[in-house]
């Protein structure tokens, strides 16, 4: 299971305990939000794409989407996200749950700076009913980050 994945990368951290796991679903922004009671803008959603042979990841604040001339700027190419069916073998969780933490080998993650407004944001943590609170120094070390970048516009 993914979140067994993301639980033993952060126990070797020492914050798996800071995990939540809820009764309910966390899969959307908006349940994770709802789950969470915060504000749907604080939800790092991380979305996956392809970039050639590679993936990548980019975490981004709830309330942003994927701005496509920014994205091309920023890697040469059109966007074109995982589907459904190959996030999990591709990424190493699957959709809902997708999160920048104990991601297959390859992976590449980028923050975007839509979350830099925040102390601290709640990305998934593997599987479609959890997540984490971290500051975003915290999201830099355990994303193990390319680096930020700008390719979302705020909804």
């Amino acid at each position: 299971m993914s979140i067994e994945k993301v639980r033993e990368y952060f126990k070797t951290r020492g914050i798996d305990e800071r995990i939540q796991e809820f009764e309910v679903s966390s899969a959307t922004v908006s349940l994770a939000a709802k789950a969470l009671h915060c504000e749907e803008n604080r939800i790092a959603k991380t979305l996956s794409f392809h970039m050639g042979e590679k993936v990548i990841l980019i975490v981004a604040a709830g309330n942003a989407k994927i701005d496509n001339a920014k994205y091309k700027a920023q890697f040469g190419t059109k966007a074109k996200m995982l589907s459904f069916d190959e996030a999990e073998p591709l990424v190493g969780h699957a959709i809902g749950g997708v999160c920048p933490f104990a991601v297959n080998a390859g992976v590449e993650t980028y923050l975007d700076v839509s979350l830099k407004r925040f102390k601290t944001v709640f990305p998934a943590c593997g599987n479609p009913n959890s997540a984490i609170e971290l500051s975003l120094e915290e999201l830099e070390k355990y994303s193990d980050f390319i680096k930020w970048i700008d390719v979302c516009k705020i909804l």
